[in-house]
């Protein structure tokens, strides 16, 4: 496939968005790998350039309109569950200052969507001690950061839903690294939970 045009350039990222949508809600899928999957299906094996690929806000934008038109009777719920579970981990967790992020804190959380919050703690191994006093069974992953740091997470289950805790250590909070991502306190969320759901996109 050809772009000539800027408009064939923006009507193709639109449909990678679309389609990206849709792994999304319907499976799952992470945003880096439905936007990869999705273009490989509309251009098959052809390079694809940077400029014709959405960036995360308009997929998840997509997102969000995929849902209100295909699950618009049970997605609300099903945030309100996710937030509701969300606070109750955060106030157990309280004396590692977490944060919630990712999809139900923008409110587009849906079937397949996991808890995934932010801890900030003097030692992270803290965090996995603290667990295992609470016979919580998790596993260990490890990811790098744009600095290139070493990324902690652990992950476990906890009344049937998956919860992801990326551990960092005090400096990052204090700092004010990852303040890019879209992140909400307990607080933040108690206040969210307060708002009627059609406020959320404007107040997250």
């Amino acid at each position: 496939m050809m772009i000539h045009t800027p408009n064939e350039a923006e009507n193709l990222r639109a449909e990678i968005a679309a389609l990206a949508a849709r792994m999304i809600a319907e499976d799952g899928a992470d945003y880096a790998s439905a936007k990869r999957k999705a273009a490989k299906q509309l251009l098959g094996n052809q390079k694809v350039k940077g400029d014709v690929l959405p960036d995360n806000a308009q997929i998840e934008q997509e997102v969000r309109e995929y849902n209100e038109l295909f699950f618009g009777d049970t997605q609300p719920q099903r945030l309100l569950q996710l937030r509701q579970l969300a606070l109750e981990l955060m106030d157990e967790l309280e004396r590692f200052h977490p944060y919630l992020v990712g999809a139900v804190l923008n409110g587009t959380a849906g079937n397949h969507s996991d808890i995934h919050l932010h801890l900030f703690a003097d030692n992270t191994k803290d965090v996995a001690i603290y667990l295992l006093n609470k016979d919580i069974q998790f596993e260990v992953s490890e990811s790098f950061n744009n600095r290139n740091d070493r990324i902690e997470t652990l992950s476990f289950m906890h009344k049937n839903e998956g919860v992801h805790l990326v551990l960092q250590d005090q400096d990052a909070i204090r700092s004010g690294h990852g303040k890019s991502t879209e992140r909400a306190s307990a607080v933040a969320l108690r206040a969210l939970l307060a708002l009627p759901a059609e406020d959320d996109a404007e107040k997250v």
